[in-house]
């Protein structure tokens, strides 16, 4: 059973494809202000996000992606019974465009690698196609990604020489994908 709290209906909104969000602990500058670019570029076509929005770089986003009218779905490694909400959460709760969902049993109240794994296969499976702002090539977020080519997600990055690893793997270059202007409405 998927535990949620705030509007379930975000589920049934498949008007426009949804992009899950993924990025490594460590991020190098170089990508760090076009993936913010692209962001602002998802919340202003009122794109649906998902992720789990842990890491420095997915933090970031969500705080912009707070900032526009289109709905968020935040899924936390953890179970989400006793989560204590931020206040900057209430707002978009109230307004109906946060869904916070969680796949875990009431018991998994804290996060672990292990869960952090299992969150970002459910983020995935939520979704149409994946961001990945970067991926360290001996990190599990670029295991990750090959595991996502291989079941035949649609998966983009920024062009960076930073991230050569995963173009090399297979990931597509966000201007072939979805870029600036280009995103299907």
């Amino acid at each position: 059973m998927i535990a949620t709290i705030g509007n379930p209906d975000i589920l049934a909104e498949r008007k426009k494809p949804w992009t899950a969000l993924f990025c490594s602990q460590d991020c190098p500058g170089s990508v760090i202000l076009p993936a913010l670019d692209h962001i602002c570029d998802l919340r202003d076509k009122g794109r649906i996000v998902v992720s789990g929005f842990h890491s420095p770089m997915e933090r970031e986003s969500f705080k912009l992606l707070l900032r526009g009218p289109q709905p968020i779905v935040l899924c936390p490694a953890r179970a989400i019974g006793n989560m204590r909400l931020p206040t900057e959460w209430q707002k978009p709760l109230a307004a109906n465009r946060l869904l916070i969902l969680s796949p875990f049993e009431a018991n998994r109240q804290r996060m672990t690698a292990a869960l952090a794994r299992e969150r970002n296969g459910f983020v995935a499976a939520l979704a149409d196609e994946i961001f990945i702002v970067h991926a360290s090539p001996d990190g599990s977020s670029f295991n990750f990604v090959r595991q996502m080519l291989d079941k035949g997600k649609k998966v983009y990055t920024i062009d960076a020489p930073a991230n050569l690893a995963l173009l090399k793997l297979g990931v597509q270059l966000l201007s072939k994908q979805v870029g600036p202007g280009a995103i299907p409405s």
